[in-house]
């Protein structure tokens, strides 16, 4: 949706690469025709209680993000172009998008807690962004017009995608449609977020309970196509409230499994982005280490901590978690 917004209301304009904003954001269009992001007031306040954070930032043209440089935002000339280019923002941006998939087409199958905070932070980094859900494009209108995100089916998700976001409950992935990734990018990197909750959600399942399938190899075995798993243990809030800038000594990390070395490098730099280190927990047969009842499961803490926690999980799902 745009909005045209009066002069004296263009303030804390904001775009990628910036890990401390808070990634709930409205995209706007300024009088001068410039595309702008802005940040909620209540996240406003809290990015300039933040020391050190740098003025905000503002993106000539929106969604397609394809500028190679970033200006500071004069707050005297609204969403215009300041007159000189800002060589930290310039150099900023350049680093990053030598360094992580710089607008990447991303889509999202599965618009819950997970999915939909994704789609916030993922938008608000300035990548193309298509969410479906179960229920129809029609249901997504709320998310699509707070994030510019669009909304398609589930079979149109992966198309013309880098990374595919599958995160949706574990009993549903057989239902997905047949052939989901055959119109996605070439060597598309697919996320696994999901979890099995045999008595609270998914019933259970024979082949992950007797046949001694981890959970994501199960999902990678219906979806036909390789996974990388990765923030199934992470708070969905998090997500929108925790990401810190690459060395700060309080970001969290989380674990990630796959057996795709090319798909797994992609989706650690896009986790980077968002704000979070990365472990490396193996592959798919090893991913049962970061299942829920781990001691990675839910972990907020650093490297260190969770690279331990990976390695004093048990293969022997508690009983607690068994159907």
């Amino acid at each position: 949706m745009t909005t045209r917004v009066p002069a004296a209301r263009r303030q804390w304009a904001v775009a990628r690469p910036m890990p401390l904003v808070p990634p709930v954001m409205r995209t706007v269009r300024s009088e001068e025709g410039a595309w702008c992001v802005f940040m909620r007031p209540t996240f406003a306040a809290r990015a300039g209680a933040v020391p050190g954070l740098p003025r905000p930032w503002v993106r000539e043209d929106h969604p397609a993000f394809g500028r190679t440089a970033l200006r500071r935002e004069s707050m005297r000339s609204g969403c215009g172009w300041a007159k000189a280019t800002s060589h930290l923002a310039t150099s900023h941006l350049q680093q990053h998008s030598q360094t992580r998939g710089f607008h990447m087409k991303i889509g999202i199958i599965g618009a819950g807690n997970i999915g939909g905070n994704l789609t916030r932070r993922l938008t608000a980094l300035g990548h193309e962004v298509s969410v479906a859900n179960s229920r129809g494009p029609e249901t997504l209108k709320a998310l699509v017009e707070e994030t510019g995100a669009k909304a398609v089916t589930v079979s149109e998700a992966a198309r013309g995608a880098q990374v595919v976001v599958v995160t949706v409950p574990l009993k549903n992935v057989p239902d997905l449609p047949a052939g989901l990734f055959d119109e996605a990018a070439e060597g598309v990197a697919v996320i696994d977020t999901g979890n099995y909750y045999p008595k609270e959600r998914d019933g259970r399942i024979d082949a992950i309970e007797d046949g001694g399938l981890t959970e994501s190899r199960w999902t990678e075995q219906h979806l036909g196509h390789p996974v990388v798993k990765v923030f199934n243990g992470t708070y969905a809030q998090d997500l929108l409230d925790r990401p810190l800038p690459a060395g700060d000594p309080a970001r969290l990390a989380v674990p990630v499994a796959g057996d795709d070395e090319a798909a797994k490098r992609v989706v650690r730099a896009l986790v980077d982005e968002l704000g979070f280190d990365t472990v490396d927990a193996g592959g798919i047969d090893e991913s049962w280490r970061q299942q829920p009842a781990t001691p990675v499961y839910g972990l907020r803490a650093g490297v260190a901590a969770v690279t331990r926690a990976l390695a004093e999980a048990s293969p022997e799902r508690p009983e607690a978690h068994r159907a």
